[in-house]
């Protein structure tokens, strides 16, 4: 009996904690190194690794990195990095945004 006792107060704690991630970590340290018009592809991959996601925009190769993680008791964070490519292969634009002030 102590068991279902037992499972039922940790099964509470998983609950009430609930959380969540989708995406994966990256380095936002080297986002100051991206420099539109001479960064590549190559670059970007060494700087974050392979993207979370990829697509098209407008024609043009997208890149996107993201990391959000989900909380019922705590702070929701997130941080965006979004990669715009030429048709060779260089940074066109990029936008990065964070629930987190930057200073």
């Amino acid at each position: 009996m102590n068991y279902i006792g037992l499972v039922i107060v940790v099964g509470v704690f998983l609950i009430s904690n609930g959380c969540g991630t989708v995406g994966k970590s990256f380095n936002t340290s080297k986002i100051e190194s991206i420099v539109n018009g001479v960064t590549t592809r190559s670059d970007i991959k060494k700087m974050f690794g392979e993207p979370f996601k990829v697509g098209i925009q407008n024609g043009q190769s997208i890149w996107v990195y993201e990391d959000h993680h989900y909380s019922i008791i705590r702070k929701e964070t997130s941080k965006d990095l979004i990669i715009i490519f030429n048709p060779d292969g260089i940074v066109q634009s990029y936008q990065f945004m964070s629930s987190k002030p930057t200073t």
